[in-house]
């Protein structure tokens, strides 16, 4: 029964329910510094489902590599990292999903492999896919005078390939944009499912930003509210425990 006075949830986007499919959750995991800037990074995940439902969780300090200066996690970071959050959506959603993909903005490391499978395994969840989504210096030209169109995908080997989640829409007959869209580049490292299907679900997460009215965003909201919790999770205190509930950073 709703409370008078009280407005009712909607859910303006979410992903096609495919019956056919697993019921999958999406993880976001990136990194962020501290407001000094001279510490360590520390690692972050958001959990997302197919209905949007999101949950938080703040990492350990992690390690810096002195060859490109990216972030990564030890395979224990990995793991710890990965059963919290797992833990989290099963308090908050009552069960747990039966398929994982970990969308990630740098390169899964092995020790990262490790540690993930490892929390997996425990949870006995048996299907997963991790993916990298990165930048690339890549450009593909349209049949047109436009961009490509939003969706297009070329793939490069069976686990590696280029998607364009920002382009020219059918809709507006245009690019509805102010410059030249980059594609993103997606490599599988663990995948049991095909790149296509990897790529579309991107797709549809780039459309679950609700904080504005834009049609898409370039990142999946995995990878993007990652980044922009960051931005908050700088000023909470380490010893105090942030909110969980993705409500709360909106």
């Amino acid at each position: 029964m709703q409370k008078l006075g009280q407005q009712p949830r909607t859910i303006p986007w979410r992903l096609v329910e495919d019956t056919a499919k697993l019921r999958s959750c999406y993880i976001g995991i990136g990194f962020y510094k501290s407001r000094d800037g001279e510490t360590v990074s520390s690692s972050l995940a958001q959990v997302f489902d197919e209905f949007g439902h999101g949950i938080i969780l703040r990492g350990t300090p992690v390690s810096i590599d002195k060859k490109n200066r990216h972030p990564y996690l030890s395979e224990g970071q990995a793991y710890e990292l990965l059963r919290d959050a797992l833990d989290e959506y099963d308090r908050a959603l009552q069960h747990m999903p039966a398929r994982i993909v970990i969308h990630k903005s740098s390169h899964f490391r092995d020790s990262e492999r490790k540690g993930f499978l490892r929390a997996l395994y425990e949870k006995g969840i048996r299907t997963k896919d991790f993916v990298a989504i990165t930048d690339t210096d890549i450009r593909l030209f349209g049949d047109g005078d436009y961009p490509p169109k939003r969706g297009t995908m070329l793939a490069i080997t069976e686990t590696e390939g280029l998607l364009y989640t920002r382009g020219t829409v059918d809709f507006y007959k245009t690019y509805p944009g102010a410059y030249v869209p980059k594609p993103l580049k997606v490599t599988v490292y663990e995948q049991d499912s095909s790149l296509e299907s990897l790529c579309e679900e991107i797709l549809g997460l780039t459309k679950m930003n609700w904080n504005n009215t834009q049609m898409d965003g370039r990142l999946p909201i995995t990878l993007e509210c990652a980044r922009k919790i960051g931005d908050i999770m700088k000023y909470v205190s380490p010893t105090e425990k942030p909110q969980v509930s993705y409500s709360f950073y909106m």
